[in-house]
């Protein structure tokens, strides 16, 4: 399927109305418009308690609520979904509710590495989910400058995932960084729509596109979340699987 098809399919006259990433070399002033997509359409599947497991978290790491989910940040891991999806759209709100949390969304997560200890991350496209405060305490604990992440949506592999990552880069060039600083801070909600198809990722900040990657392998696996150190909220977890 061609990226504009794609387009034309989630976004239909947003997307087509103007440029997007595919003119990868464009400046931050010729993004493309804003297009919130709040999971509400044709297709899209609330994901709720049942529809996740716990990998290798405490049993009170995870907490469900009437609005949402509670994640205390200790051990680091992550919970799964159910199943494996390889071509899909996954909108997801969150919080920060202490300054400098880490945190993150793994897309296409293979089964083989979830056999992981507390404390362990698996391999799969993260999606970061850092708060703005996290550059000034890598800096302090350091005393270096962190220039090798932003605070605002990078997206790169781990744990043997492959992925050429959309400019602009990293120094060490693994990373995609975000095209625009967008993420609001401790306490605010912000709201990621995440692409994955065909062996590409594209990430949307508060509804921007700002990141992401293509050439991914493997390109089916789990969606995870992650427990990293600082409690963090999620709520208006959706997911609309695609051919």
């Amino acid at each position: 399927m061609s990226r504009l098809l794609v387009a034309s399919h989630a976004f239909g006259l947003f997307v087509l109305s103007g440029p997007t990433r595919a003119e990868e070399g464009a400046s931050e002033t010729s993004s493309v418009p804003a297009a919130r997509i709040d999971g509400t359409g044709p297709g899209w599947k609330a994901l709720g308690e049942k529809d996740f497991t716990n990998v290798n978290c405490a049993e009170d790491t995870w907490t469900w609520t009437k609005t949402g989910l509670k994640c205390t940040g200790t051990p680091t891991g992550v919970m799964r979904t159910q199943k494996t999806y390889r071509n899909f759209e996954f909108v997801v709100e969150w919080r920060h509710m202490k300054p400098a949390g880490n945190s993150g969304v793994f897309v296409w997560t293979p089964k083989e590495s979830l056999n992981i200890p507390p404390g362990r991350l698996p391999a799969g496209i993260e999606v970061q989910v850092l708060d703005l405060g996290f550059a000034e305490q890598y800096e302090k604990r350091t005393g270096k400058k962190g220039d090798w992440f932003t605070t605002h949506g990078d997206v790169f592999p781990v744990g043997g995932s492959k992925m050429t990552p959309f400019p602009p880069t990293s120094p060490n060039g693994s990373r995609s960084f975000p095209s625009k600083n967008l993420t609001k801070g401790v306490g605010e909600w912000n709201h990621y729509y995440i692409r994955a198809i065909n062996g590409e990722v594209r990430l949307w900040v508060n509804g921007e596109e700002v990141s992401g990657g293509t050439d991914i392998n493997p390109k089916t696996g789990y969606v995870c979340l992650e427990s990293e150190g600082s409690p963090i909220e999620f709520r208006n977890l959706r997911l609309r699987e695609l051919p």
